[in-house]
């Protein structure tokens, strides 16, 4: 299979927090991006951005050599398959799922757009709204050699690493697998810091010795919950997202779907999934997933 044409007619479906910064980097890019979305408020926004906005799903992948899709869940995709994007796009159009969805489903869409003559990767992505929009985004691609191939200089006008995790589904497998473990981290930081507290420690104090030790890690120099040591977190800005306590649980029940599956003993994957679950629940829907430091604080876990 070709790589996808140096200058690529790009249908982008699903232009919210991460789908429009990365439709804008395609465009960018020199590629001819149109978009959908069922959302009024993100159909203004993609305008302002230099997006046409076509009337529905359909007519949006009508022609188009490339489909990106960033929905909320599975069902949305397989649904969005099945009833309309498969059989308006043209023979051999290359579809990649960036959406963070089940590892079957991912698999499942693969085998609808294979059957209906198409091409289909999953890649789902890691590095939020900032990693969107600065082009700077992790891609992890369950593809066959040849469809990699092709999508690589499409993913690369949005993203930094992108790395071929195997065969269809596998990118979501690694996503599933890389968001336990930063669900785990994140709570381990933000426990740290109000153990911290109690213990009189200042919050920079222990960012400096954590930072820098074996402690380190994504969740505290990027991420860090409290404010102070790291500006540009959320815990700055009064835990807005970011990445949503709601995106986090609904991930996280992706990985107990996948732990049960395969019968494996990840206790604290399981916790994590508990924590946030109850933190999406109460007054963490909308709040980054680091406010869960709040709940910690406040004896809520």
């Amino acid at each position: 299979m070709s790589a996808a044409p140096a200058r690529a007619v790009v249908a982008f479906l699903g232009l919210g927090h991460m789908g429009l910064p990365m439709a804008v980097n395609l465009l960018r890019a020199g590629h001819e991006v149109r978009g959908f979305d069922l959302v009024p408020a993100a159909i203004l926004a993609a305008e302002a951005a230099g997006i046409p906005v076509a009337a529905s799903g359909a007519d949006a992948v009508t022609d188009a050599d490339v489909v990106i899709t960033m929905f909320p869940a599975g069902k949305h995709v397989i649904e969005a398959y099945r009833t309309e994007l498969l059989a308006a796009a043209r023979p051999g159009t290359l579809f990649i799922e960036s959406s963070t969805i089940a590892v079957d489903e991912a698999r499942t869409a693969h085998e609808l757009a294979t059957a209906a003559g198409h091409r289909n990767i999953d890649a789902p992505v890691s590095g939020g709204v900032v990693g969107a929009e600065n082009g700077t985004l992790a891609f992890m691609v369950g593809a066959s050699d040849e469809d990699f191939a092709a999508a690589l200089p499409l993913l690369e006008a949005m993203g930094k690493r992108i790395v071929h995790c195997g065969g269809p589904g596998l990118g979501q497998a690694a996503k599933v697998c890389n968001n336990m473990v930063l669900a785990v981290s994140q709570i381990a930081v933000a426990e740290a810091f109000v153990l911290g507290e109690r213990l009189g420690l200042e919050h920079q104090a222990l960012y400096d010795v954590v930072s820098q030790a074996s402690g380190q890690c994504w969740s505290i120099t990027t991420n860090c919950p409290v404010p102070g040591p790291v500006p540009t977190s959320p815990a700055n800005r009064d835990y807005q997202p970011g990445f949503a306590g709601a995106l986090m649980a609904k991930d996280l029940g992706l990985a107990l779907q996948a732990i049960e599956q395969t019968s494996t003993d990840a206790q604290m994957g399981r916790l994590a999934q508990q924590i946030y679950a109850a933190f999406a629940a109460g007054d963490g829907a909308g709040r980054d997933f680091s406010g869960i430091i709040t709940d910690i604080r406040d004896d809520r876990v």
